[in-house]
């Protein structure tokens, strides 16, 4: 579990990097606002798209071998950023990086699916949730100071160093992984059988309203800070950083209290969608405040939005693990996050536009606020009462739900 949440720590340090070196790089590189969008949604063209087959391949050649693999490719691109010089190299860069850390959801969510039972997933996934949403406070203020004191290609160079010795020690646990792995058995459902459920749909509709929220803040919140609030660099790294602290604890407390509730006799399924349709409604409402409201109600509202991000973050993956158990969650997870996603791509993008074309970053939260009221209808409505599905019949082979 440890290195588990270490490596999408990692993977989330080495991502944000580049939001906290942004307009630092823009001064240094001659970037406009939409090259920097450009930039930012890169990584998503290919971290979106591989994540089906690479859950694919974790659960045909063991996750654990898949993990090392991204991690090496993912902290070489983050490295060579450092030395990069143009947008075009830059651009390749952010693209292999996404290849890279592809691998990290899928593969994680298929070791814990076989080795978690559901009244310890809530913790289990609240623990890598602290993790990978701790990552980016760290690398924003560690890489901010770092930045400050030594230039934006330091942190490049420094994180993606660190971040290989993680393979030390997974070198170890490997085999360990390798033999909690269940044998295949016959009621493994195909691919088209998971892509026929319609509660795939929904989490992938879910977690798309969730990340467009969840990336426009992490790729922008940095620039928001500086250009819109007038906060230093330093003053940015500090109030970013505390910011995605708060959203780190948040996610560890709400996962054990979830799995309290749900040992004391409580309803998994009104657990984790109660939480996902607070998390949505409240989203909306801190991205309005952060848009329109003085200062002080802006960085209320940024502190607030980090409290329920982090409180439904155990429930973007638990609810998926329950639903598809040890045989599907590899594949169901990569479908899920190739469809999440893609708001990678859009919100990055469409808000470096936004920016470009108004000189401010109003209209970009009010699209943020309508896109995070979209979670609703896929958490809730799509996604049927939280149980693991019973992919075949005896008769007829079709998919349908557990009692």
């Amino acid at each position: 579990m440890f290195l588990l949440a270490a490596v999408l720590f990692i993977n989330y340090v080495d991502r944000g990097t580049m939001p906290t070196a942004a307009h630092l790089m823009q001064g240094d590189l001659s970037l406009n606002d939409a090259q920097i969008g450009a930039l930012m949604s890169a990584f998503f063209w290919t971290y979106a798209f591989v994540q089906i087959p690479v859950g694919w391949l974790a659960e045909r050649y063991g996750a654990h071998r898949v993990l090392a693999a991204g991690l090496t490719l993912w902290a070489s691109a983050t490295i060579l950023v450092g030395v990069a010089h143009t947008f075009t190299a830059l651009l390749m860069l952010r693209l292999l990086l996404g290849l890279g850390e592809s691998a990290g959801f899928p593969c994680v969510s298929k070791i814990l699916a076989e080795i978690v039972p559901v009244k310890g997933l809530g913790t289990a996934n609240g623990i890598v949730a602290f993790a990978y949403q701790f990552g980016p406070a760290v690398g924003t203020y560690a890489g901010g100071l770092l930045m400050a004191q030594f230039g934006w290609r330091s942190a490049f160079l420094v994180f993606g160093a660190l971040s290989l010795l993680w393979l030390l020690p997974w070198s170890r646990v490997a085999a360990q992984v390798r033999a909690a792995q269940p044998a295949a058995d016959d009621d493994s459902p195909t691919l088209w059988m998971i892509l026929k459920h319609p509660a795939l749909w929904g989490t992938g509709l879910g977690l798309f309203s969730s990340n467009y929220v969840f990336y426009f803040m992490l790729s922008w919140l940095p620039s928001y800070l500086v250009r819109e609030r007038g906060y230093s660099t330093i003053e940015m790294a500090q109030l970013a950083g505390s910011a995605y602290v708060v959203m780190a604890v948040s996610s560890l407390v709400a996962g054990w209290v979830i799995d309290r509730f749900i040992r004391r006799g409580g309803s998994a399924n009104g657990a984790y969608k109660s939480v996902m349709a607070a998390a949505h409604i409240g989203a909306a409402v801190c991205m309005l405040s952060m848009a329109m409201g003085s200062k002080p109600v802006a960085i209320a509202g940024m502190f607030l939005y980090q409290v329920l991000c982090g409180a439904a973050s155990p429930g973007v993956y638990a609810m998926c693990q329950i639903l598809a158990g040890a045989r599907a969650s590899g594949r169901w997870v990569g479908i899920q996050n190739s469809l999440g996603n893609l708001a990678g791509i859009a919100a990055p993008w469409l808000t470096g536009m936004i920016i470009q074309s108004t000189g401010h970053f109003t209209i970009a939260f009010m699209v943020a606020a309508a896109v995070s009221m979209f979670g609703l209808i896929g958490w809730i409505w799509m996604v049927p009462k939280l149980a693991e599905l019973r992919w075949k019949t005896a008769n007829e082979g079709v998919v349908v739900g557990s009692a």
